[in-house]
């Protein structure tokens, strides 16, 4: 997984990228937990995940906030670091023009940057939200939310109240077209230390579960096109 290092807001972002070896392929972004508390593109949280895209063939990429590691700048509450995200995903799209689809997923303070990346790029197809902090930050910049995906929480999480992310996705779940899978891991605590098998192993079904209807959706899509252009009789020779 070579280095890589990308233009951000507040100069150079460091962050490690696996290139899909079939063109054309989607693209995933990872984000990590909270920068002050020592949240950075290692977490084993967020290297799982990370190794789950590049398993499934995704083009795949993850850094460091400012301030984290090689990344120069500061903590910035929040508004940085999704400037940061964005240029992070712009990089990723650059390097990928063709990607058929895009995912952002992130773990508790990433998993907030990511849903606010969510609502500002209509491109995402689809998130992936470990153990969002609804208890600390504000969510209600999802109105509407503008894609379906996956919340986690860990059954003894001590951390983030299971009342604050149901009441979260209570909300999220009256939007049409919009379904909000919520998985609750039973035993797992915040950071799922002694259950980050299980945790793959619920974010892998949803993800081969979910691209599975993209691509065929995509592929209906496609069809209907090619049969409207057959019926077109501008088409039709004189």
């Amino acid at each position: 997984m070579p280095e890589v290092i990308i233009n951000g807001p507040e100069g150079r972002l460091e962050g490690r990228y696996y290139p899909a070896k079939v063109p054309n392929s989607p693209i995933a972004l990872l984000l990590h937990p909270h920068p002050q508390h020592g949240g950075t593109m290692n977490n084993k949280v967020v290297y799982q995940l990370y190794q789950m895209f590049v398993r499934r063939g995704f083009a795949t990429l993850r850094f460091n906030f400012r301030g984290v590691g090689r990344s120069q700048g500061s903590f910035d509450r929040g508004e940085g670091e999704l400037s940061d995200a964005a240029s992070a995903l712009d990089w990723l799209q650059t390097q990928n023009p063709d990607a058929p689809m895009c995912w952002v997923g992130g773990f508790s303070f990433g998993a907030w940057i990511g849903m606010q990346l969510l609502m500002r790029r209509p491109e995402i197809t689809g998130f992936l939200s470990v153990s969002p902090p609804a208890n600390m930050y504000d969510f209600s910049f999802l109105a509407p939310c503008p894609a379906s995906g996956l919340i986690t929480h860990g059954e003894k999480d001590d951390i983030v109240p299971q009342d604050s992310v149901t009441d979260l996705i209570a909300k999220l779940a009256k939007q049409k077209d919009v379904i909000i899978d919520f998985q609750v891991l039973k035993g797992a605590t915040h950071f799922y230390n002694e259950h980050l098998d299980e945790l793959e192993q619920t974010v892998t079904s949803y993800l081969d579960r979910r691209t599975a209807e993209i691509q065929a959706a995509l592929a209906a899509e496609i069809e209907e096109l090619d049969d409207v252009e057959d019926d077109d009789p501008d088409d039709d020779d004189d």
